[in-house]
């Protein structure tokens, strides 16, 4: 009985956690993966991507909350996805034209690029934040309108598919379960995205493009391929991953802009664990980096105490703190790049 409580605990606080949180950075290293692919350079602003368009999702979700439509158990905010896509993909098509574009033409080096893309990534951040303190007024009004540092919360709908009293109640085991229904829809959503985009670069003739224009640029072009066409599918493609990494976030935990700019560290630990360039790679990474720091920042007092009852643990037997979460991705980090910076699966390919 003490193995099972063991393994219900581990399953509860590390398994499904770790899983949920894998899938959504799977997902932003998907991004992160396809435009260094393509457009050849690290898109720093990827994270505020994501904060811009689960914002247009929430500001969605409260009009159509507004409108008295619903998905009855599941979250409104899937009803206002599509439309979060669609805004945030015209935006990035709209960056790119404004300011990338320039760029390409003088064949600035990538650091160049990178350098680029982190001013862009401050104005989006900064936009964000706009977009929301403006647009919630006319929506929810004066009172109820949120700031845009705010922590939002816009989950709605069923909140457990399995809750904790209940468990107990069917097992009789003293340790329960939880299972939330957004970790779910994450894990579900992430399977669904991730097997259309692989179905889509090795079925389709647009998808064909965009790796025959990765693997050689020039040759490509000699093939008829059009770079212009690549380039902005790359950018809408990106901007969904971004957004349904950015929504399923958000439901799961909460929505605040300046997370998803911490989160671009564990999204890019990802991408080059599993190998930069390499769609495969970014999903394997994020579970990697995911499982990662929450398995080291986990206090494993309770689950040592069922598996080794006549041992207790003086201290949560845990080795690092909450707070130091991000420092496991980044000594993954460092490690990878010292040791395997191709990453696992052989980099720069798609």
């Amino acid at each position: 009985m003490d193995a099972i409580n063991a393994l219900v605990a581990l399953t509860n606080y590390v398994i499904i956690p770790a899983t949920s949180y894998g899938a959504q950075l799977a997902l932003g290293a998907l991004g992160v993966t396809l435009v260094y692919a393509i457009l050849r350079f690290s898109n720093f602003a990827h994270g505020d991507t994501m904060a811009f368009g689960t914002a247009i999702t929430i500001l969605m979700t409260w009009i159509i909350q507004q409108a008295g439509l619903s998905l009855g158990p599941l979250p409104t905010a899937l009803l206002a996805l599509p439309i979060g896509i669609v805004l945030t993909a015209g935006f990035a098509l709209l960056t790119d034209r404004i300011v990338y574009r320039h760029y390409r033409k003088i064949r600035a080096s990538p650091v160049v690029m990178v350098m680029v893309s982190v001013g862009v990534m401050f104005v989006m951040n900064a936009l964000t934040r706009i977009v929301i303190s403006v647009f919630s007024v006319p929506i929810l009004g004066a009172r109820e309108a949120v700031s845009g540092v705010d922590e939002i919360q816009f989950a709605d709908g069923a909140r457990f598919l399995i809750s904790a009293r209940d468990f107990r109640d069917w097992t009789g085991l003293a340790e329960p379960l939880a299972l939330r229904a957004t970790s779910v829809i994450t894990v579900v959503t992430t399977v669904i995205v991730v097997v259309a985009l692989f179905w889509f670069l090795n079925r389709t003739r647009a998808g064909k493009s965009m790796r025959a224009f990765s693997d050689n640029e020039d040759l490509a072009l000699l093939s008829g391929i059009n770079p212009a066409r690549v380039v902005a599918i790359t950018w809408i493609i990106a901007a969904a991953l971004a957004t349904i990494a950015g929504t399923l976030y958000g439901l799961d935990k909460s929505f605040k802009a300046f997370n998803y700019f911490q989160l671009l560290l564990p999204i890019f630990a990802a991408a080059i664990v599993g190998g930069i360039g390499n769609p495969v790679g970014a999903v394997v990474g994020g579970f990697i980096i995911a499982f990662s720091e929450v398995g080291i920042t986990y206090a494993w007092k309770k689950v040592m105490g069922y598996i080794l009852p006549a041992w207790e643990p003086s201290g949560l037997v845990q080795l690092l703190s909450t707070d130091y979460k991000f420092a496991v991705s980044f000594t993954i980090l460092i490690i990878v790049l010292i040791f395997r910076p191709t990453g696992l699966f052989k980099g720069k390919t798609i």
